[in-house]
């Protein structure tokens, strides 16, 4: 019997309605139609190349399994777009869309259309570079993490995973990077994760795929910044992974901001958080005091003024959450001092900056004293206990518990949990924070404990 390519694709697709879920039946194959055959070869029109695409990856050694079983006899498949030609008595007729071979101009119009593209994906900021980023202890790994995967891009640390809240650097980082592989005649991108998005739909709409993936694919170094927006995003989620492992396999550095460690990203799926965590991953914290006032010292130079020490002390007293609001604070006073004529001293830092004493003292994070206290009463020991070099269990576990809560709550870096905790390196303390941390989903008494330990250090604290 004469095989008919439609009623056979019919057929074909009751039984992919049943094995696979009905979100990626309606997204990839509810519009899709058997056109003809081809000798041995079903065409199935599909309506864009990405449809095309993620079929071919995804669903074809299933398609052809039930293409045999439908047809008795195994034949092979393809994939073409298609265009609704015509509505006939609420029928849609469909025709494959026509493939023109490029000319010579067509090919010069695209090479240029792509150069122009590339040229725009380098926006680098010029002041975020290597030499005006305050090193402190809650950001040193992250930049000697920085600074090594620009020296040797795709050899070191690839990929090089930062993260850490707004406003403390990342984008300092990112930038920095770039710059200094820009220097070296490399080939550099750096977007926003929302941008790739844009992008990646801004071409399907264009059909120019195939340029969006030599700016990508081909480059020497990627940047992504904010990569948690990614999650949840099926279709970027599949095109930036096929992007990381085509860079990482030719040995290209690729490097990624987040708000959170890859574990932490919520709907990002395992393969690329997998991936995230082949190469380096470093975090920055909010920094000491004393790196803000660096910081401050490093600002008021760029704006040429002078501040008596109290000053700087005050300011950096009072914003304690991120870089960010440290900088907007400072320019903030230089305007007040600007607009009112009046000298920037400690009381008109204490009266400009009033709305962020009063909200400080009710968001700012327990101390290393508290945290640690509270854990020496719950296990019953004695703080020396937490920084004696003692391994036994009944000392270790509530030394990592304290590695683990203060990094957490705290939000203190690891370089000075190890230094609050007997002077242990930064290495001992991640260990002790990652047991933690993976240990919450497999050990119940791990799980308790964290949670009434949690419970104690806030009781503690709103009592104090």
């Amino acid at each position: 019997m004469k095989l008919d390519a439609s009623n056979l694709w019919q057929d074909v697709l009751e039984d992919l309605a049943e094995s696979i879920s009905k979100p990626n039946y309606d997204t990839w194959l509810k519009d899709t139609i058997g056109i003809s055959f081809q000798g041995s070869t079903l065409v199935i029109g599909t309506r864009s190349e990405f449809v095309n695409e993620w079929l071919e990856r995804r669903l074809k050694p299933l398609i052809l399994k039930l293409v045999a079983k439908r047809a008795e006899e195994p034949l092979d498949i393809e994939f073409k777009t298609i265009s609704i030609e015509k509505e006939d008595n609420n029928e849609k007729v469909f025709a494959l869309q026509p493939q023109y071979e490029k000319t010579p101009e067509s090919n010069i119009k695209e090479k240029k259309e792509q150069q122009n593209w590339a040229s725009s994906q380098t926006n680098l900021r010029k002041n975020y570079i290597f030499d005006n980023f305050i090193v402190g202890p809650s950001n040193r790994l992250a930049f000697a993490a920085s600074q090594s995967a620009s020296n040797s891009p795709g050899k070191e640390f690839n990929p090089l995973f930062l993260y850490g809240g707004a406003g403390l650097g990342k984008t300092h980082l990112l930038h920095a990077i770039g710059h200094s592989c820009i220097q070296q005649g490399l080939n550099v991108a750096y977007l926003s994760a929302e941008q790739f998005t844009n992008r990646l739909i801004a071409s399907i709409q264009k059909r120019n795929q195939r340029n969006f993936r030599n700016i990508y694919r081909k480059t020497d170094v990627l940047l992504v910044d904010d990569i948690q927006f990614i999650a949840g995003k099926e279709q970027t989620q599949e095109e930036f992974f096929h992007t990381f492992n085509e860079l990482y396999e030719a040995g290209k550095q690729i490097i990624i901001s987040s708000d959170k460690s890859p574990n932490k990203i919520k709907h990002l799926e395992e393969r690329l958080q997998s991936r995230f965590e082949w190469g380096m991953i470093a975090d920055l914290q909010v920094p000491n005091i004393e790196t803000r006032i660096a910081i401050l010292k490093e600002k008021i130079k760029m704006h040429q003024v002078k501040l008596e020490s109290a000053v700087l002390y005050k300011i950096a007293d009072i914003c304690t959450n991120n870089v960010r609001e440290l900088e907007g604070s400072l320019t903030r006073l230089l305007a007040a001092s600007r607009l009112t004529g009046e000298e920037i001293n400690v009381a008109l830092v204490e009266d400009t900056l009033r709305h962020l004493q009063t909200t400080e003292s009710l968001y700012s994070p327990p101390s290393i004293d508290l945290i640690v206290g509270v854990i020496c009463d719950y296990y019953k020991l004695e703080n020396t206990d937490l920084l004696s070099g003692n391994r036994e269990k009944q000392y270790a576990y509530p030394r990592q518990m304290a590695m683990y809560l203060l990094r957490e709550i705290a939000n203190i870096s690891l370089v000075e949990i190890g230094r609050s905790l007997g002077n242990r390196d930064h290495s001992t303390v991640h260990h002790g924070w990652r047991k933690m941390d993976k240990g919450q989903t497999i050990d119940q008494e791990i799980k308790r404990d964290v949670s009434n330990l949690k419970e104690l250090i806030d009781r503690k604290r709103r009592i104090a």
